[in-house]
């Protein structure tokens, strides 16, 4: 038992929370109106196309034929930091990290410098867990607060493109200035079999259909049944990868948000904290209990949804449980080091780098907003 709740300690805590409220709040017919079924529909929709993507190795070919093509650790380094980036405004920072952090060891192992191995894995999860905050589906906070808020793709975009410019910049510079700069004696790819391009084919056209369930285009019902059905079809084995956990922790936190929004007193002390300053609320909230629960707490206690999406995006920077995302890097890292001294220096630098881009974007907030 004690394992599993390390290993998801953020699920048992949800649950246990939701399960407290309802000794204030007893369960009654409202609480099914909690549950934002949308919501959780297009998160399970995205996990199954990622999983079968991952599972024909998709991605391990793309970042393959383009590895192949660089001869330098800094160029290489750059390279993950700009896909990690990327990559996460489509497939979420978590995904984008499982993916991308194993090849990235292993490539940079070769270069034998670990102090760039080290800072391109910390950049790699400050550009992830960034690049997510662009799009409505970079990020399970992102997919909450756009739903709950009624909000519109373009506006969403727009609000948070001088975040997304600026990190971009910073990021770049953070390389030049981290990394190193070895000279690698590999040339050309290392031959990674391309993937189906059938199956290929069929991610995209179901990946564009939970676009358009994004962008309240298309029933997400008829969504979720069509990707399902063709999944099951196409990869039963792509079930297995979706994060039930994170599905599940969801569901905590509807009915723990949905019950405290009941309770008077509540309600009315973090609706005045919250409006005081909302992005700072939101920022600071995330160190201690992750951006995620913290824009579903939150969002029961303000209208102010853009103020939300900015606090709760920066604040996916700073301490390590800050996003969730940023443990997958970390452990990953933990594993490939036998030194343990080597890898208790990872924190005190990730949380150095990430102090430092929280800083100067909550700058950029407040610069914009005198």
């Amino acid at each position: 038992m004690l394992k599993l709740i390390k290993k998801d300690i953020i699920l048992f805590v949800s649950g246990i929370l939701a399960v407290a409220s309802c000794f204030f709040v007893h369960p009654d017919a409202s609480y099914l109106g909690y549950i934002n079924y949308r919501v959780l529909a297009i998160l399970m929709s995205l996990m199954l196309v990622v999983a079968v993507l991952l599972r024909i190795g998709t991605f391990d070919y793309l970042t393959d034929r383009l590895l192949g093509k660089l001869h330098t650790s800094r160029s290489i380094s750059l390279l993950l930091v700009i896909l990690s980036f990327v990559m996460a405004m489509l497939l979420t920072n978590d995904v984008t990290l499982v993916t991308l952090v194993p090849f990235s060891i292993a490539v940079l192992k070769s270069f034998k410098d670990r102090r760039s191995l080290m800072f391109t894995l910390i950049l790699m999860t400050v550009a992830a867990n960034l690049g997510s905050m662009l799009t409505p589906i970079g990020n399970p906070q992102n997919l909450y607060l756009y739903t709950k808020y009624k909000m519109s793709l373009l506006p969403f975009i727009k609000l948070m493109l001088p975040y997304s410019a600026l990190s971009l910049a910073l990021l770049i510079a953070a390389v030049f200035a981290l990394s190193g700069n070895k000279k690698s004696s590999r040339e050309g790819s290392s031959g990674t079999p391309a993937p189906s391009s059938i199956k290929l084919a069929v991610c995209v056209v179901l990946f564009a259909l939970c676009v358009l369930a994004v962008a309240d285009k298309l029933n997400w019902g008829l969504m979720l049944g069509v990707t399902v059905v063709t999944v099951a079809l196409l990869d039963r084995k792509a079930f297995r990868y979706i994060d039930y956990a994170l599905l599940l922790t969801f569901v905590f936190f509807f009915i723990l948000i949905g019950n405290l929004g009941r309770i008077p007193a509540i309600y009315d002390t973090l609706s005045r904290v919250v409006d005081i300053a909302p992005v700072l609320t939101a920022a600071a909230s995330s160190q201690i209990i992750s951006n995620v629960p913290a824009a579903m707490l939150l969002s029961a206690f303000t209208d102010n949804g853009e103020a939300l999406v900015i606090g709760t995006n920066l604040g996916g920077l700073g301490t390590l449980i800050a996003s969730m995302a940023s443990l997958i890097t970390y452990k990953f890292y933990a594993a490939m080091s036998r030194d343990e001294e080597k890898t208790m220096g990872y924190l005190p630098a990730f949380t150095l780098v990430n102090v430092v881009f929280l800083g100067l974007l909550l700058g950029l907030y407040y610069l914009m907003n005198l």
